[in-house]
């Protein structure tokens, strides 16, 4: 089995979850004997340490004369039927405009455009440079990303297209238009649980056309596949479950816990800084708590747009001196944090998934999730507590730090569960739908 597939993230080149899930899926899909080619944005040099699969760069990809055709044909097919795509910049979130889009195809399918390269003596070959990153410039990122991406499946041997969240389905739809092949598009996250109502409303035309344009859908949760049936129309019956898992890491380090932090307990929240993370919350039950229980130490770890409103809330409850806030962390920092914290809290308003708590779990932390996230589907030891509901957060996690039995039993019980919670199972069923749509093709 040979997938070509397409993603926004994959280790090191991550900011979040995303790409810790595609990298453990993966290496489970390659350790069954499937052949990954795995396309990202940008690959950095010396990033490349996966032995497992082929990473491969989408920038820098030459695009010919030919190619530009094909492009240019399936794109007025698939895009601008189906996408109203105009890629532009935004100082603040990703959008684009549906005005002039045939213009903008035909003119950007002619010349080299803004932030293009010549690859050679022919006029018409020509590559774009790609940041793969996020923020302004993302739409037109995009849209690069689609036609490079889409050029690299024109010479890549393979059998199924996977593609994972909306940044990369144009490029998928792409593909399977110019190569017939199946194609399997990955929900982590719709536009509904990153933004609530007021949503973008570019971003969601290009969830829906991607769910609808692919032979079937995989959603990480029965909450993310009851969004994507009820909020964009998709069919029920091409709808399928397939759960996140953790990776088990070598945990050989032993971290103490520093002096001064001995005689206090430690409470983290881990994750993006954002309205979908629900840390105003955290904060909110963070002084109930420490009404009841002074000696209480609270980290917020991440970054995101929220962040220099919650530090003046944290002053705003005469909290502050009882609040870290760590900025984003990686790698050793992470593990750390985990391994020294006594309770990690996940308050999410909307949480396809979460894998956060079950990595807290590998490091014997109890954890407490919203009862709005995909991980609480899989849990059933995990505390729970609807995210808006603070006293109820507050209080249980008043239960756990008073109550070190508590907190044992729950270790003990998520020890079991997270036996059953493997990248294997992830891979197993997914081979399955592998099998079932190159069967319908």
């Amino acid at each position: 089995m040979r997938v070509l597939m397409f993603g926004w993230e994959f280790p090191p080149h991550i900011s979040g979850g995303l790409g810790t899930a595609c990298f453990g899926m993966t290496r489970a899909l390659a350790e069954r004997g499937t052949e990954v080619c795995f396309v990202l944005p940008r690959v950095n040099e010396g990033g490349d340490n996966n032995n497992f699969l082929k990473l491969e760069s989408a920038s820098g990809t030459v695009i010919t004369e030919r190619d530009e055709w094909r492009l240019a044909e399936a794109g007025q097919d698939v895009w601008q039927r189906n996408i109203k795509f105009m890629p532009v910049s935004s100082p603040l979130t990703p959008y684009m405009t549906p005005e002039a889009y045939a213009k903008a195809l035909h003119d950007l399918s002619l010349r080299r455009g803004e932030g293009s390269e010549s690859a050679g003596a022919d006029h018409f070959n020509y590559t774009y440079k790609l940041h793969g990153g996020y923020g302004p410039g993302l739409m037109e990122e995009v849209y690069r990303y689609g036609k490079l991406a889409a050029t690299i499946a024109m010479r890549e041997d393979f059998d199924v297209i996977h593609a994972h969240d909306w940044m990369t389905y144009p490029a998928a739809m792409l593909a399977k238009a110019i190569t017939g092949k199946p194609l399997i598009v990955h929900i982590h996250a719709t536009e509904y649980d990153r933004s609530g109502e007021n949503i973008n409303d570019i971003v969601g035309g290009i969830e829906r056309a991607g769910l609808h344009a692919a032979d079937l859908v995989v959603a990480v949760s029965q909450l993310t596949r009851k969004t994507v049936i009820e909020r964009y129309g998709v069919p029920p019956e091409k709808v399928k479950v397939v759960y996140n898992a953790v990776m088990r890491p070598d945990i050989a380090q032993h971290y103490e816990v520093p002096e001064r932090l001995k005689a206090e307990k430690r409470v983290l929240f881990l994750g993006r800084i954002t309205f979908q993370k629900g840390p105003e919350y955290f904060i909110e039950a963070a002084k109930l708590v420490l009404d009841k229980i002074p000696n209480v130490r609270f980290f917020m770890a991440g970054s995101g747009d929220m962040l220099p409103q919650l530090v003046r809330r944290a002053g705003q409850l005469r909290i502050g001196h009882r609040f870290n806030f760590a900025g984003f962390l990686r790698g050793e920092q992470v593990d750390r944090m985990f391994a020294l914290s006594d309770l990690y809290v996940m308050p999410s308003v909307s949480e396809p998934f979460g894998i956060t708590p079950l990595e807290a779990m590998l490091y014997d932390v109890p954890v407490l999730v919203s009862k709005q996230s995909g991980v609480a589907e899989i849990l059933k030891h995990a505390l729970k507590a609807d995210f808006w509901d603070v006293r109820d957060m507050a209080d249980k996690i008043c239960a756990v730090l008073n109550h070190p039995p508590l907190a044992r039993d729950l270790v003990k019980n998520c020890r079991e569960e997270m036996k059953n919670i493997r990248w294997g199972n992830a891979a197993d069923q997914l081979l399955q739908l592998y099998s079932q749509i190159m069967g319908g093709a």
